[in-house]
């Protein structure tokens, strides 16, 4: 954008700037403005361009700038909107389309800038005179996923910004081709709904199509303590019966590669004299050419391709003549922890023309206790425990519901919209219709209440309900409903992670971090403090010493340095004075690299031994 040195202004006149740039003057910039509209409203002007008019600095600003953000309105005028009824019949009849409505100056795009100049109402009935714009729909403020949400107007903006981040993570049908697709990791759900309470974005979008979610029966109460601080207690029938089941699909790949000089891998079942051949048991699996057999049942670190390379370093011709080379083992096995069925295998080339084998494998992931399940208000929680049907709270017609959820969750959070949509799922489930909860013109409370009476149930969404286990009337009454859960993909069989011993850093001799690398559980400074205000010694000792990087190091008595074991001569030697004197001491490996590192900066470090206890 060119840089330009703005102009004086000029006494009574208008300054006139196309994107930022000088143009001249014109006296009169609001009449101006109003006539470029107009021109624009009649199709001369192309409709991407706007105009403001700023009346403070008595500037106006033409801008057709790229990456502007802008929405449409429909236009009023005098206090008349152009969307006339005869409009509206023929949009209906398919006569006009969206362009057509833009072309006619009925619907106007406005920039950031030009709203400044506008007075938009956001309902027809509120329309005066002084209105300029009217919003197409009084939801269009929110975007595509907030949309999807129902009632969000009842709930808080940090609810809402969380139940938008959770639809994204909820597990559905996320394409219809997943069958034939490889992708890295991929979830799709037995039995997916769409929900009963849904928004006419939902309807817009066709998302029944991919749905990510299933209608719930839930009430809202407590159990014996196990849905405490947003834990959920679920009926474990519902679960046997499919509720919130996902099959989860993961996809191993390997490739014949192509070394320097013209080795190359090869897919093959290895055999004995292969070095860092895996035992038997672990090509169980494999098919003669050394790819695994589809629908085998593999557990971590089973074979799926057996794969050899040839050495890393050529062999040396020695008196015999040339060395027999040896394979190296390099197969795909699946990772640690893991299990389940090879769903399918693809073998094919690679960019670079080489063998390509990729295997799918499937696993059903059940709900289980500590798997993440959320409504669409920011009301996300954990299964704190599954509980027979036969031992669950039951209505007076015996229905049982899905999932118990904890009452505290809800006035601290402020999502009435959640209650809303409950009271709407059970007032759809009783009269057979999908209610509407769009944002600012869903169906209300009223309909739904009036709903409920009718069909003879408590109006407010309470019933009474029998304990599943004494078999006695609860005291009070529980509001139940339908409402529309969405499981997440934080699923706890893919977090859980155990470690008692295992791989350690090469540098610094302690446990590896991670659960891929079979790391440890990092017992921090916060920890340690912990102990230390305890006064449990030894358990600090044992945890970051013994059980991480505990090493012996021989330190001179005469010097304080470390010293070292002469293997030739079977004794220990001080590399500084010489001495024989030599302790052995128990450290951390870490402490004895702290040494090194300051022996690097030209520092002596000693290690000034005394008797033990003195």
């Amino acid at each position: 954008m060119l840089m330009t040195k703005k102009s004086k202004p000029k006494e009574g006149k208008t300054a006139v700037y196309l994107n930022g740039k000088f143009v001249g003057y014109h006296p009169d910039g609001k009449s101006l403005a109003n006539r470029l509209r107009e021109r624009r409203r009649m199709n001369e002007l192309n409709y991407q361009v706007n105009i403001f008019y700023n009346s403070r600095v008595n500037e106006l600003h033409l801008i057709s700038d790229r990456g502007r953000v802008r929405r449409p309105y429909l236009v009023i005028e005098n206090g008349k909107i152009r969307f006339t009824p005869e409009i509206v019949k023929r949009v209906k009849n398919n006569e006009l389309g969206w362009q057509h409505l833009v072309k006619m100056g009925i619907i106007e795009y406005l920039d950031a800038q030009e709203e400044e100049n506008t007075l938009i109402a956001s309902r027809q009935e509120d329309i005066t005179d002084e209105h300029t714009h009217l919003e197409v729909d009084p939801s269009n403020i929110f975007g595509v996923v907030a949309s999807v949400l129902p009632y969000p107007e009842h709930n808080s903006s940090p609810r809402i910004t969380m139940a938008c981040a959770m639809a994204k993570q909820s597990l559905g049908i996320y394409a219809t081709n997943f069958g034939t697709r490889y992708d890295t990791r991929a979830y799709a759900m037995y039995y997916p709904q769409q929900p009963v309470v849904s928004t006419s974005v939902y309807k817009a979008l066709n998302l029944k199509e991919k749905s990510a979610g299933q209608n719930c029966v839930v009430a809202l109460m407590s159990h014996h303590g196990y849905n405490m601080a947003d834990a959920i207690v679920v009926n474990r029938s519902a679960v046997d019966r499919g509720l919130f089941r996902v099959v989860m699909f993961k996809t191993y790949e390997t490739e014949e590669r192509l070394y320097p000089g013209g080795q190359k891998d090869s897919i093959e079942l290895p055999t004995p004299e292969v070095v860092g051949f895996r035992g038997e048991e672990a090509y169980s699996h494999l098919d003669e050419d050394g790819i695994v057999i589809p629908e085998s049942a593999v557990k971590g670190r089973d074979v799926l391709v057996g794969k050899t390379s040839p050495p890393r370093f050529l062999e040396e011709i020695s008196v015999f003549g040339a060395i027999e080379e040896k394979k190296r083992e390099s197969s795909l096995p699946l990772k640690s922890g893991e299990l389940g069925k090879v769903d399918s295998v693809l073998i094919t080339e690679g960019p670079s023309g080489n063998r390509l084998v990729k295997a799918r494998i499937r696993s059903v992931k059940t709900p289980e206790v500590g798997d993440k399940l959320a409504s669409r208000h920011g009301q996300k929680g954990v299964i704190g425990l599954l509980v027979p049907h036969e031992n669950m709270p039951f209505t007076e017609c015996g229905v049982v519901p899905d999932l118990i959820v904890n009452p505290h969750a809800i006035p601290s959070r402020m999502t009435a919209g959640h209650l809303l949509e409950m009271l709407g799922g059970k007032a759809g489930a009783i009269g057979g219709k999908l209610n509407n909860g769009t944002a600012f013109s869903g169906d209300t409370e009223e309909q739904y209440r009036e709903l409920l009476e009718k069909a003879g149930f408590d109006e407010y969404g309470e019933e009474v309900l029998y304990d599943g286990v004494t078999g006695k009337a609860i005291k009070v009454k529980i509001f139940v409903g339908v409402i529309y859960y969405q499981r997440l993909h934080h699923l706890v069989s893919n977090k859980m992670h155990v470690r008692s011993r295992g791989p350690v850093q090469l540098l610094t001799h302690q446990p590896t971090e991670g659960r891929a690398r079979e790391g440890g559980l990092r017992f921090g400074e916060m920890e340690r403090d912990c102990l230390i205000g305890y006064g449990a010694s030894m358990l600090i000792k044992e945890r970051l010493l013994e059980e991480s990087d505990k090493t012996v190091q021989l330190v001179c008595s005469e010097c304080g340095s470390t010293a070292t074991h002469d293997y030739a001569r079977n004794r220990n030697l001080c590399p500084v004075c010489g001495s024989e004197n030599v302790q052995s001491v128990e450290i951390s490996y870490a402490f004895k690299l702290l040494l090194d590192e300051i022996k690097s900066l030209y520092i002596f470090p000693r290690l000034l031994l005394g008797k033990k206890g003195g």
